[in-house]
């Protein structure tokens, strides 16, 4: 049997694109491999009634990319996108008592991604594992991504993965698919989102702004690099890097404010008037949103990994990184420094008197964070945590590797929402055919498993504020 193979790539000089697509004829069988160059990529495969039928359709998709600027290539011959692995140091820590800590899990490898909602608590760590919980612990569910989770961001009800293989993964299904597809010459440190516009925060001390059809915004050099922190709200992208926090308006304008802190950023939250920024130089400084004062200092013993408060900055905690956790009175006076008793924190969020922590030993920590349990910490009283154990047929989900792994329908379900590929100025988008939705409204959607002409069911849209439909619930092909 005859076998053909073309492959080519397109990799462009502002980092917009670094993607490969290979095509292989064997007889009436096409099959189409595609991806970010350095990846394994996905595959779509597909049969022809004759081998004449293969070869044509092989040459329009081959045609169609090269009029999109993909030119034959050797695989192998340029590099896989930068991927930077935080290293961190953790010592034991020097306090003689452990934190209020009511229960831990430990995922197995050092975790950077968490995220606290309504229902449950998520952990995603180096490995790819991302571990749902419900607020007493138990274990919920597993998703198992391709490449180590940098960190988890929330938008609403959906919940995003960053990983290292460069996608954003979309959580908020059974089947995780990415929403997201960074540039190749963005080294991805940290995310945030909101109202389905990413922000980016690189190695280099870059900020990169990702509309919700991962589209190129607009972009920032920083005047330092190494940019661990970006948070956002509606007046500003807040971005912490070596030389301290830059403010920029949200369309990319123009900076608004530069503050440098005591020390290199490695971390950040928000509150409704104010960033917090924890350094490399033993502190967090809480700095005004609206100019960019510092306006308190807490201060620790070494480094700070990651900080968090309750709300309106009554309690301000930290996590250093000697496995000690910090509790501070608004005003930066140190109420207490206790253990951990899983690490140093990585990350942290608090949520309704609860202080959530994921740490270098993969555990997601859950300490009372309660006005009542922070003086008890004061006099030396606190719980006795609990280990979680996850359930040995704990159900587990994967990204489709490939158009043709979708679940398929033959009709739309009761409820079911049915959208459409269709091309538009030259793009694919996908537009809602079902009634009752804005037809001209684009709707987010995976670019891996776009094809012109195809139909999709989703189990529900929601509209945005920005004009645009989000997925929720599982995609499936209709045939």
């Amino acid at each position: 049997m005859s076998r053909t193979k073309t492959y080519l790539e397109l990799s462009q000089d502002d980092g917009t694109a670094h993607k490969f697509y290979e095509v292989v004829v064997e007889g009436t069988v096409v099959s189409v491999r595609y991806g970010r160059i350095g990846a394994t990529g996905q595959v779509q495969t597909s049969s022809f009634p004759t081998v004449e039928k293969a070869q044509a359709a092989a040459s329009k998709k081959i045609g169609e990319k090269v009029r999109k600027g993909y030119a034959p290539a050797v695989q192998g011959q340029r590099a896989a996108r930068p991927v930077t692995r935080r290293q961190v140091t953790s010592a034991p820590s020097t306090a003689g008592s452990t934190a209020p800590v009511l229960w831990r899990f430990r995922t197995g490898s050092a975790a950077f991604g968490i995220h606290i909602d309504e229902d449950r608590c998520w952990v995603g760590n180096q490995a790819g594992d991302v571990y749902t919980l419900g607020h007493d612990g138990e274990v919920l569910a597993r998703y198992s991504l391709p490449d180590g989770v940098k960190c988890l961001v929330a938008d609403d009800f959906w919940i995003y993965a960053g990983c290292d293989d460069g996608k954003v993964y979309d959580l908020s299904s059974k089947l995780p698919f990415a929403a997201y597809d960074i540039a190749a010459d963005v080294d991805i440190f940290w995310l945030d989102i909101r109202e389905g516009v990413l922000n980016v925060s690189g190695a280099d001390g870059g900020l990169t702004v990702i509309d919700h059809e991962d589209e190129h915004q607009w972009a920032r050099k920083s005047a330092g690099g190494q940019a661990w922190m970006v948070r956002a709200d509606e007046q500003a992208v807040y971005h912490g890097h070596q030389r301290g926090v830059t403010a920029y308006s949200p369309d990319g304008s123009g900076e608004l404010w530069h503050t440098p802190t005591t020390g290199a950023v490695l971390f950040g939250w928000q509150e409704d008037t104010a960033v917090y920024a924890g350094t490399a130089r033993n502190v967090v400084q809480r700095l005004s949103k609206r100019t960019g004062a510092v306006e308190a200092t807490f201060r620790c013993d070494t480094a700070v990994y990651s900080c968090a408060t309750s709300p309106d900055g009554r309690y301000v905690f930290a996590g250093d990184s000697s496995s000690s956790v910090y509790c501070f009175a608004a005003d930066g006076t140190r109420l207490w420094k206790l253990r951990t008793g899983g690490g140093s924190a990585l990350s942290m969020q608090y949520r309704e008197e609860r202080l959530y922590m994921v740490t270098t030993d993969g555990s997601l920590v859950c300490m009372d964070a309660g006005e009542s349990a922070v003086a008890s910490a004061q006099q030396g009283t606190v719980p006795v945590a609990r280990d979680i154990k996850s359930a040995a047929a704990l159900p587990t989900y994967t990204p489709a590797a490939s158009l043709t792994a979708m679940a398929t329908v033959s009709a739309p379900p009761a409820g079911g929402v049915v959208v459409e590929c269709v091309q538009t100025g030259g793009k694919l988008r996908v537009h809602v055919v079902s009634d009752g939705f804005e037809p001209s409204w684009n709707v987010q959607f995976p670019r891996g498993i776009r094809e012109a002409g195809a139909r999709y069911v989703v189990d529900a849209l929601h509209p945005a504020r920005s004009g645009f439909y989000r997925v929720r619930g599982e995609i499936r092909r209709l045939v």
